[in-house]
């Protein structure tokens, strides 16, 4: 019997990707003259707001990639908006935070050239107190505070397609159906990837009725579910193939070693951060949704085209 050896891959376009890897250091900044600096007015009563949202949107991104507080943002603008030969004005640091709790942050993605494959998870990020390395050697202090990351995926073009922030009491499975919902009606779903934490009837239904084959291992001791949906229906087999061929073989038949593309991206969302700046819960999301489109902008200028040799 001959023992096992790991798979082997092969990358066909390091030229490309090593660019694309160097174009993500480039401290080009570009401006078009042409954006939506200031806002357009509203129409209602009050005080109209004086910049559009992609600019604070801007603003928030520079914060996010450099790592900066609200102060520090306002003068790095102005010093590029300087540097590119622009007049506009540069929204001040309590514009932006009071801009960023109802900031609609636009993620851009380019989508695939077929269905997509949704990989879905998520990850704990720290909002207040120290990190694990602080609270395991001196203690730490008893407030430390979690939110909780949702994502969801594209296996081919590894953009994000779907984001959810909820607070650390809320389970993974209850946010799947807003993550599905994210995604427009008219874009076919061929699967939906993800840990037995989302092994539950809600689950199975909702990604049985966009279509979609939900690849999700069943639990130790799972039983089969009476046959009065789809999503049940479809459970059922998946218990049965367990039970039949080994957890092992199903997952490495139906391609459930996939979803660590998922985790991979995790890793790089914390890349940008361990921890959140922000102190207020919507500011927070809007912080993590800009995140999310600084790593598609990444994403967008090229990944590795891998298979496997053997």
């Amino acid at each position: 019997m001959s023992s096992w050896s790991p798979t082997k891959y092969k990358t066909h376009n390091w030229r490309s990707y090593n660019s694309a890897l160097k174009q993500r250091g480039s401290l080009s900044i570009w401006f078009d003259p042409e954006m939506s600096w200031h806002a357009t007015p509203t129409g209602k009563r009050g005080r109209q707001p004086e910049f559009s949202d992609a600019a604070i949107q801007t603003c928030l991104t520079m914060k996010v990639l450099f790592g900066m507080p609200l102060r520090q943002t306002t003068g790095f603008v102005e010093s590029l908006l300087c540097l590119a030969g622009l007049d506009w004005k540069v929204p001040d640091f309590s514009t932006l935070c009071r801009r960023q709790k109802a900031l609609n942050v636009v993620i851009p993605y380019r989508g695939g050239s077929g269905p997509l494959h949704l990989l879905i998870d998520a990850t704990g990020i720290k909002a207040e107190g120290e990190g694990e390395w602080n609270a395991r050697k001196h203690g730490g202090s008893k407030k430390r505070l979690w939110r909780k990351l949702h994502l969801g995926m594209d296996e081919e073009t590894l953009e994000i397609r779907a984001v959810g922030v909820t607070t650390s009491n809320i389970g993974d499975a209850p946010t799947l159906p807003d993550l599905l919902h994210q995604i427009p009606p008219d874009q076919e779903i061929a699967t939906v990837t993800a840990d037995g934490a989302y092994d539950t009837r809600r689950c199975h239904n909702v990604i049985a009725a966009r279509g979609a084959l939900a690849i999700i291992p069943p639990r130790k001791n799972a039983q089969l579910w009476k046959p009065t949906t789809a999503g049940a229906i479809a459970r059922n087999e998946a218990v049965r193939a367990c039970k039949y061929l080994g957890r092992a073989l199903w997952r490495k038949l139906i391609g459930y070693h996939r979803r660590s593309r998922a985790e991979t991206k995790m890793h790089c969302v914390k890349l940008l951060g361990q921890g959140l700046m922000a102190r207020d819960f919507d500011r927070q999301v809007a912080e993590l949704q800009v995140r999310i489109a600084v790593l598609n902008r990444y994403t967008a200028l090229g990944i590795p085209i891998t298979e496997s040799v053997g």
